[in-house]
């Protein structure tokens, strides 16, 4: 951790292994939101605790896909004590993430459709503590909707990321106007709107990660990938999960 007066934070990546951890100390991060799809809180836990150390701090969090697969809203969310399964309702999520006092935010407002729109945001504005600004995979018109809708109604910002590869780690990071080295003063700072500025590189370089991580999408989303994981119910994130214990069925999509 940076003896500085604030912290260097990239706010939502995919990818953890050593090489990870590498580039992020060696682009000046303090800390990383590791948030994989479709792999349970205890898991993301061991490894982020696996991976953190005295320069570099590895936050665990979660996205949650709430809805249905071709109608999904994701949420991420930071300081969970217990597991929050994927495709439940968001009322469902919202009240479950209130409950355990988690920071929420809103990952890519209004992209493609896997997003919170703004009527959403403003429907979930009483828990929602921050909402992206910026990510590589915010291209063209998604960039400029995210930032205005930030900006106009006036959330409090976040960047990231969004690395699912790890050449992408750094682009984008969310610089915070206080020391954060522990997840709970992350999700105090979230909580309570302590300020910060979303940075990122720029330059060709930058935009060619910009379209090499947009391109990753199209795996990612396909129909064959849902069928895989979910349609008989055995994902470690479906909310009919044995590891559940059907506390999320009365508000399951699948």
């Amino acid at each position: 951790m940076s003896d500085s007066e604030g912290s260097r934070v990239d706010m939502h990546v995919k990818v953890l292994d050593d090489g990870v951890v590498e580039r992020a100390k060696s682009r000046g991060l303090d800390v990383l939101v590791y948030a994989p799809h479709f792999v349970r809180l205890p898991e993301i836990r061991r490894r982020a605790e696996a991976y953190s150390d005295d320069e570099l701090l590895v936050v665990p969090a979660r996205e949650i896909f709430t809805g249905d697969w071709r109608n999904r809203r994701h949420v991420l969310a930071i300081g969970l004590d217990e597991p929050v399964p994927d495709f439940i309702t968001i009322d469902g999520a919202m009240a479950e993430l209130t409950r355990q006092d988690a920071a929420v935010l809103a990952p890519h407002p209004e992209f493609l459709n896997v997003s919170l729109d703004e009527h959403e945001l403003k429907t979930w504005g009483d828990e929602i503590d921050a909402v992206e600004a910026y990510n590589p995979k915010l291209l063209l018109k998604w960039a400029d909707r995210a930032r205005e809708i930030v900006e106009r109604d006036g959330w409090a910002p976040f960047g990231s990321s969004y690395a699912h590869l790890s050449q992408s780690i750094g682009e984008v990071w969310t610089e915070f106007d206080q020391v954060l080295d522990t997840e709970a003063a992350l999700v105090s700072a979230l909580k309570h709107g302590v300020a910060r500025q979303v940075r990122r590189e720029r330059g060709l370089r930058h935009q060619l990660r910009c379209v090499v991580e947009f391109a990753h999408l199209g795996y990612e989303n396909s129909w064959s990938k849902m069928d895989r994981l979910f349609l008989q119910g055995t994902e470690p994130t479906h909310p009919r999960h044995i590891a559940y214990e059907g506390r999320f069925d009365d508000v399951a999509v699948y």
